[in-house]
């Protein structure tokens, strides 16, 4: 069909094109624009479609940074623990973007697959005792649901070698999981101490903070 022209809409009216011979195209007859199907136009580079726009959306291109989710401890806890799972709440103060984690008996699931950056910041204190008290936040991550587990990260919260005195410390970690499948990839938060050592937890204020981002797709 030839270049249509009119006064009325659409003005200016071609071929629907295919992504491999697109309707409006260069010198090179393989690169352009196609109008494949209803509210629907395509992309391509070579033959091959990069992107597509349609009334759903659009495809092809990577969205950036989809989303970001801030928790907090909301009490303080003494002693090791694993997993983490108790006065665990999000933090809205701030503001967060998109899809939230869950939570459910310390074991932490993703909204979505992709990328993931993990942050903490933990915060400790050690009451008199052990001289050699040491204190660190773990954050565990797993590909197979936690039938086996591995060490992802570990926040070093403090080494306390005053013997006999209040000590304050705090530490951070970041890990970047790759998460390919929900079901399947989870993550959780042990700590491991010695010696009287207690994390800071705060009903407004967040002592011990997790930041998580999805950083693109997997």
């Amino acid at each position: 069909m030839s270049l249509e022209l009119s006064g009325t809409t659409p003005a200016i009216k071609g071929v629907a094109g295919s992504v491999s011979a697109p309707a409006i195209t260069g010198d090179d007859a393989d690169t352009g624009i196609s109008f494949p199907a209803a509210d629907t136009i395509k992309f391509s580079t070579g033959g091959v479609e990069r992107m597509a726009i349609s009334n759903s959306g659009v495809s092809g291109i990577t969205a950036g940074i989809t989303m970001a989710d801030q928790w907090y401890l909301t009490a303080t806890f003494t002693g090791n623990t694993d997993p983490v799972q108790n006065n665990l709440s999000r933090f809205t103060t701030a503001g967060n973007l998109g899809s939230a984690m869950t939570v459910s008996s310390g074991i932490w699931t993703f909204p979505s697959t992709g990328f993931y950056k993990i942050d903490v910041s933990a915060q400790v204190y050690r009451a008199s005792g052990n001289q050699n008290a040491y204190a660190q936040w773990r954050t565990i991550l797993s590909t197979d649901n936690f039938s086996s587990n591995f060490v992802g990260a570990i926040a070093d919260a403090g080494w306390f070698d005053n013997y006999n005195a209040t000590r304050f410390g705090g530490g951070s970690s970041s890990v970047v999981f790759d998460v390919t499948n929900v079901s399947t990839h989870k993550l959780k938060f042990k700590t491991v101490v010695e010696d009287n050592c207690t994390w800071g937890g705060d009903a407004t204020v967040p002592a011990t903070m997790f930041n998580f981002v999805r950083l693109g797709d997997t």
